[in-house]
């Protein structure tokens, strides 16, 4: 054996076994850090061909992408397919030739095909249900974490001999993932709801690939008993924001807690009243009538004599009395209307019939304001002024029944704004 070969074995036995193994540690690292670096720089550059694909598209890209000899890869997700870069345009050919991808939610595009020639106002009425159904799939499929969507509509329709005309309804399934699905399904009626003309979302009848059903019938949001509900809490968290304004300056926003409860009454009520002004009065008509009656009346009489029974004897008639009279009548009737106001008032806001509020108080904050030496009088009336200071901030009414009550109690340390320390490792070690 060489003389150098020996020399360079007996520094090497020199170093020692543990400076050996970790040479050889070293060397095999380096050789992997290479090895990784050229499998990953001699990998080729992959482009986007399509995204958003069903699983049965992908499947069938692959296989007429396979055949074709063009690499791919498939995205993580499972729903995008990736080729190697420069070969995305000669990809995208070879697959338009085969029909890929199928897509089920046909949209618009639908008229594209569809000829004039033999088109019956029946199929023309079902390839425009397609159609929408196809494009509210598409924008139901853009919310975030909605995989896939199909939508039936059956639109309205009356017959003949129907009376009544039959309301469109729809139902959508949907397959999601990460997200509130009892949330997206309010807003998915809502949607499609808008998107056909008469339809309401009560209507629309929501599910998932499961079969579970998300959304049906009423919308719940619209009840008496959630309206109620919803301005209750609006109601609290106002007189809430109120009272952190009032206290947070003065004691600081960790040393106080409140809690607030409130009780409304959201009924709808119409008003109507009609108000009659006696001092003010209207001509409503005016009728008159006149009336002039002249009346002349005069009598002739032959007196009685002896020539009247003489034969060939003509008596000479001579005046009789007469008489004359006038009337005359004039009448004027005028008809008032006095003057009304009809006010009808309809209200459908709310109003609170009873509110309570419990305040609790750090005690040691009062005592830092107050000197050590505060009594608990002196605490005891700083909690009486802080309790009406409340009574005005959060507009309480006695005589409504409204109740309050501020208490000055000692706060648990690590809940008044300080977080609890938590054991480090080498703590909970030490302990075992």
């Amino acid at each position: 054996m060489p003389e150098q070969i020996q020399s360079i074995i007996s520094n090497l036995r020199g170093f020692g076994v543990k400076r050996l193994a970790m040479l050889a540690g070293i060397a095999v690292l380096v050789m992997g850090v290479i090895g990784i670096a050229s499998v990953y720089l001699n990998r080729p550059a992959y482009d986007t061909l399509y995204v958003g694909l069903d699983r049965a598209d992908v499947n069938q890209i692959g296989l007429v992408l396979g055949e074709a000899g063009i690499g791919f890869d498939v995205g993580a997700d499972g729903t995008s397919v990736l080729v190697p870069a420069g070969t995305t345009a000669q990809a995208r050919m070879l697959l338009a030739e085969k029909g890929l991808p199928t897509s089920a939610n046909a949209g618009y595009e639908l008229f594209d095909n569809v000829g004039s020639l033999g088109l019956t106002s029946f199929m023309q009425q079902i390839t425009r249900v397609r159609a929408l159904e196809g494009e509210i799939a598409r924008t139901i499929q853009s919310i975030s974490g909605i995989k896939a969507a199909r939508v039936h509509i059956v639109m309205s329709e009356r017959a003949n001999f129907r009376r009544d005309e039959q309301q469109p309804s729809a139902s959508v399934v949907i397959r999601y993932a990460g997200i509130d699905a009892e949330k997206s399904a309010m807003s998915i009626r809502h949607l499609v709801a808008a998107a056909v003309p008469g339809l309401s979302a009560d209507k629309v009848t929501v599910l998932d690939s499961s079969g579970n059903l998300l959304a049906a019938g009423d919308d719940p949001s619209n009840t008496s008993a959630a309206r109620t509900l919803g301005v209750e809490q609006t109601v609290e968290a106002q007189i809430g924001d109120n009272i952190r304004r009032a206290l947070t300056a003065y004691l600081g926003p960790d040393n106080f807690r409140a809690s607030v409860k409130a009780e409304v009454n959201t009924d709808t009520r119409q008003t109507e009243e009609t108000i009659f002004d006696p001092n003010s009065r209207v001509e409503r008509s005016v009728q008159s009538v006149r009336a002039n009656e002249n009346n002349n009346q005069k009598q002739a009489s032959t007196p009685a004599s002896v020539e009247q029974n003489l034969p060939e004897t003509q008596a000479t008639a001579t005046d009789g009395p007469q008489s004359s009279s006038q009337n005359d009548r004039r009448e004027e009737i005028t008809n008032y209307e006095i003057n009304s106001k009809k006010i009808a008032t309809v209200s459908n806001g709310y109003t609170v019939t009873k509110m309570s509020i419990a305040v609790v108080v750090n005690q040691q904050r009062l005592t830092t304001i107050l000197g050590k030496d505060a009594t608990p009088e002196q605490i005891a009336k700083r909690v009486a002024e802080i309790q009406k200071m409340l009574t005005s901030a959060t507009g309480l009414d006695e005589k409504r029944g409204d109740i309050i009550d501020v208490s000055a109690v000692e706060f648990i340390d690590g809940l008044d704004g300080e977080a609890i320390p938590q054991a480090g490792m080498l703590d909970s070690i030490g302990q075992h």
